[in-house]
This record gives structure tokens, C-alpha cells and sequence, in this order.
């Protein structure tokens, strides 16, 4: 069941386009695991740092069934442009489909494979925002690769970083999910080229500024 202060959070948020609701719908019909999606919070936010940071170059790490992605995308002036990166091909047909009924098919570019390799091939690419929500073992790797395609003053958003609380239980979980969120979030912390604000939302989201 939601939560209340969930529940409220959502009823209090800007209503977005009927096509990101058919996207959750579908989300929970065809995947197992429907709350990997970004939901309307999330998403609106997701939205709005674009709008307010004038990113017209925008890179998603981990487009899951195209959510965010379309989210984003709804708040890029014209001319703006997503390269969205997602390892999962069975997803394709429903995330095309998604960005078709939400008007934004054409300013997305959709690479299927491992992330790793992709951002190895994207340079010199030069990104205004980062959206990562992807294998959570690899956000240390995706920061080295990302950190030099992201232009100064540029935003990286991080998605999932308290992972259900996992990162400051105690005793601490040794799983691989949790060491790479923990390795992330300390790089984050004591790294000088950047700033960063973590904030409660779902599961943990950090701002960070490239400086």
C-alpha cells in the first residue's frame, strides 16, 4: 500500500501528460519489478531540473521502460537532445512506444547495450545533466567515465543512493549493490570537483554539481 506522505507528495505535484501514466500502466503489465520506475514525483522533478538548468544535451544511464526518460525530455527546449542508455533490449518496443504518445520520439537517441562500453564511444560529447539509475554496483565506474563528458557547472543526478535504507544500516549489508552505492557516495562526499545534496526522495537522490 503507499504511503500517506507518498500519496500527498504525489496528489501535490503538477499533473504530467497522459502517455507517462500509460507508461506506469504498462510498466507494472510487462516487467516484475514496476517499482524501478521514476513515478510522478520523481519524474517532475526530473523535468523541472532540466527546465530550470537549461540542459539542451542530456545522457540517462539506466532508461528502464522510458519513464524518466520521456520526463526529461518533455522539459528540453527545442533543438534538445537525450542519448538514453539501457542494457535491457526486451524493453525497446514499450519505451518507443512510450516516447511516441508522448510527442518526444525524436529528441531521443536510444543505445541498447552495456553501459561501460557506450560511454566509451559517446566522446566528445559534452553533456548538461547525467541522469544515472542504473546496475548500482557500477556507479563508482559510471562517475570516471561520465565526469569528463559533463561540462562545468553541468548536473549529475544519482538515483536510488540510500537504497532502502541499506547504506547506513548498521551492521552494514556486504552485498555488491550496497558496497557500490557506499564507494559512490563517500567518492561523492570527498571528491573537490564537485558539490553534492542528497535528498530523501524514494530511494535516495543526490544533486551533484560539477564544479
Amino acid at each position: 500500500m503507499e504511503p500517506l506522505s507518498d500519496r500527498y507528495l504525489r496528489e501535490h505535484t503538477s499533473p504530467l501528460p497522459e502517455a507517462l501514466d500509460w507508461i506506469e500502466k504498462q510498466t507494472g503489465i510487462h516487467t516484475n519489478y514496476p517499482q524501478m520506475l521514476s513515478g510522478k514525483v520523481q519524474g517532475s522533478l526530473l523535468k523541472m531540473l532540466v527546465e530550470i538548468s537549461g540542459a539542451r544535451n542530456v545522457l540517462e544511464i539506466g532508461s528502464f521502460t522510458g519513464y524518466s526518460t520521456a520526463c526529461m525530455a518533455l522539459g528540453l527546449p527545442e533543438g534538445g537532445h537525450i542519448d538514453a542508455l539501457e542494457i535491457n533490449d526486451e524493453l525497446e518496443d514499450l519505451m518507443r512506444a512510450g516516447w511516441e504518445r508522448a510527442g518526444v520520439q525524436d529528441r531521443i537517441t536510444l543505445h541498447i547495450g552495456d553501459a561501460r562500453k557506450t560511454l566509451g564511444s559517446l566522446a566528445p560529447k559534452v553533456y548538461d545533466l547525467v541522469f544515472i539509475d542504473a546496475n548500482k554496483r557500477e556507479y563508482p565506474e559510471y562517475f570516471e567515465l561520465v565526469f569528463p563528458l559533463l561540462r562545468q557547472g553541468g548536473l549529475l543526478v544519482a538515483d536510488d543512493v540510500m537504497l532502502g535504507g541499506k547504506v547506513y544500516a548498521d551492521p552494514l549489508p556486504q552485498d555488491a549493490q550496497t558496497r557500490g552505492l557506499l564507494t559512490f557516495n563517500d567518492i561523492m562526499k570527498d571528491d573537490p570537483r564537485v558539490e553534492v545534496v542528497m535528498i530523501p526522495l524514494k530511494d535516495g537522490l543526490s544533486l551533484i554539481r560539477k564544479k
